[in-house]
């Protein structure tokens, strides 16, 4: 449970335009949707997945360092690591199982030509997206225990994108058709404080003295 003095003692500090648009960013995030991003190599890649998951309102991003374990690349994610929860696991395994004990359907994004295509994509499941990468794709342990699978129509000779530009493409499509829908998507109001809180924190500097303050007073 947030501490709502707590909350209401950090937010005084900030600007009213701050809380504001706190305020006004959390009506269209979700949780809905979660995006997993397996063994991106190239971690600039993993980075512009989360700018996007950011942008588009997707609060959860997961990330599965099995093989290369790097950090997100602060400088293409341009802040969004601050907004953005990142959920790390060292196996295939841990995130599928993680992520199905929270209610979502596993969908594999992939080129297959009997994929389901974005627009008949049933977006009133809950659903973890894993994304591959481009040269190998996803693996058979994800594509094995895959709920479903989507891909995005391509007209081209090209027959796969690279994973920052399928992801941004997917994520915009599938939560603009969803916040258009009857689909009970946003958070909920312990989700809100919690991000309120948690972005009150990273939006003040010295926040340890600052707590130290409000705990020993």
């Amino acid at each position: 449970m947030v501490d709502l003095d707590y909350l209401a003692f950090l937010e005084n500090i900030l600007t009213d335009n701050r809380k504001e648009k706190f305020l006004k960013v959390l009506e269209n995030r979700t949780n809905h949707f979660t995006i997993a991003v397996e063994d991106i190599f190239q971690m600039h890649n993993a980075s512009a997945v989360m700018r996007s998951c950011e942008v588009f309102g997707i609060q959860e991003l997961n990330v599965i360092e099995e093989r290369y374990g790097k950090s997100i690349d602060k400088e293409i994610a341009m802040g969004a690591q601050k907004w953005v929860d990142i959920n790390t696991f060292d196996s295939v395994s841990n995130c599928i199982e993680t992520l199905k004990n929270k209610g979502y359907q596993i969908i594999a994004t992939t080129p297959h030509e009997n994929d389901c295509l974005m627009e008949d994509f049933d977006i009133s499941k809950p659903s973890a997206l894993f994304f591959g990468t481009e040269r190998d794709g996803l693996s058979e342990e994800i594509l094995k225990q895959a709920d479903g699978f989507l891909k995005i129509p391509m007209v081209g000779f090209t027959e796969s994108l690279n994973i920052s530009v399928s992801a941004a493409i997917i994520i915009q499509n599938l939560t603009e058709r969803l916040r258009k829908s009857e689909v009970n998507w946003q958070l909920s109001d312990d989700e809100i404080l919690e991000k309120r809180l948690a972005w009150a924190k990273s939006s003040i500097k010295d926040i340890k003295r600052i707590e130290a303050r409000y705990y020993n007073n």
